[in-house]
C-alpha cells in the first residue's frame, strides 16, 4: 500500500497574546518599583572593615560634607519625635513656626542645614527649591554651637526609645567640623554614636580574617 502523507501544518504560533502579557507585566514592574533616592547631601565616605550594619530604627543622623557644613536629620519613620523636636525648636527658640512649617520638618527625607535664623524661611521652601537650596549648614563655634540644642532636643523626644545615633561623615570633613559635633554630644552627655563607612572585604592576613576563618564568634 502507498504510504498516507501527512499534510504539513504551519509550525507559526500567534504571539499576540503573549505580547500582551509581556508588556503588562513590564508595566506591572515599573509602576511598582519603588527607586532610591538621591542623598540630599552628597557625602564620600571613608572605607572601613565593619562587622556590624548601621541601624535603621530610631535614627538620628548628623552629616559633615568636605566642605565642613553639618546638617541634622531624623528617621522617616519616627514623625512623632520628629514632631517633638520641631516643637521644642520652636519653643525654646521662639520661632513662630507654624503648623505647615512644622508638618515640613516632619514630611518624608527632610534634613536641617541652616541657623534658627534661617530655620522659619527654610521650611517655607517646596520640596523642588529644597533639593537647589545651598545650606549654609548649622553653626558649630564654641560660642554658638546649635547642633547643641537639636540634640538636645532629639534626646529628649526619643525618651524611653532607644536612640540609634549615626554620624556620616565626608572622607574631606574638616576636622573643626567634626570637633564641633563632638562637643554638641559631650554637652549633651552623649557618649555613645556609630560612624557610617564605606564597607570593604576584610584584608588577608589581618587577625580578623584569622578569626572569621576559624569560624570565632564576632563580638
Amino acid at each position: 500500500m502507498p504510504k498516507v502523507k501527512v499534510p504539513r501544518k504551519s509550525t507559526s504560533v500567534d504571539m499576540t497574546a503573549m505580547c500582551d502579557v509581556a508588556f503588562l507585566l513590564l508595566s506591572f514592574f515599573i509602576l511598582t518599583t519603588k527607586f532610591k533616592s538621591d542623598d540630599t547631601v552628597a557625602v564620600v565616605t571613608p572605607k572601613s572593615v565593619s562587622t556590624k550594619a548601621a541601624a535603621d530604627k530610631n535614627v538620628v543622623m548628623i552629616t559633615m560634607d568636605k566642605d565642613g557644613k553639618a546638617y541634622f536629620s531624623v528617621g522617616d519613620n519616627n514623625v512623632a519625635e520628629k514632631q517633638d523636636i520641631i516643637d521644642m525648636i520652636d519653643q525654646g527658640k521662639n520661632l513662630g513656626l507654624t503648623a505647615q512649617e512644622k508638618a515640613a520638618f516632619a514630611r518624608s527625607g527632610s534634613i536641617v542645614g541652616v541657623p534658627f535664623s534661617q530655620l522659619k524661611s527654610f521650611l517655607d521652601l517646596s520640596a523642588d527649591q529644597v533639593k537647589n537650596f545651598k545650606a549654609p549648614g548649622i553653626p558649630l563655634d564654641s560660642a554658638d554651637n546649635q547642633l547643641t540644642v537639636w540634640m538636645n532636643a532629639a534626646t529628649r523626644a526619643f525618651t524611653g526609645n532607644t536612640m540609634s545615633l549615626l554620624v556620616k561623615g565626608d572622607n574631606n570633613a574638616k576636622y573643626p567640623t567634626f570637633k564641633g559635633v563632638i562637643d554638641a554630644f559631650k554637652r549633651n552627655e552623649i557618649f555613645k554614636f556609630s560612624m557610617v563607612t564605606d564597607p570593604e572585604g576584610v584584608p588577608d592576613g589581618t587577625a580578623l580574617a584569622a578569626k572569621r576563618a576559624t569560624g570565632a564568634k564576632e563580638e
